[in-house]
């Protein structure tokens, strides 16, 4: 079986996603913590209209008001 067998069942981005969440499971407490921070992202979107911007919105937030 060749090592890159996952190819045919993920993208990259969801095989790294997969290796780094398994990595960062089998670390200690302490470490596990600091490596799911570092993996936070903040991320913000701003919509245009008529060409002026909108306020800017964290996607985060978007994600907790509608859950």
């Amino acid at each position: 079986m060749s090592s890159a067998t996952w190819r045919q069942f993920f993208s990259y981005n969801r095989y790294t996603s997969i290796c780094g969440r398994a990595t960062r499971s089998a670390l200690k407490e302490g470490e596990r913590v600091k490596a799911e921070r570092r993996g936070d992202t903040s991320l913000r979107y701003q919509e245009w209209k008529e060409g002026k911007a909108g306020e800017q919105r964290s996607v985060k937030e978007q994600q907790q008001k509608s859950a």
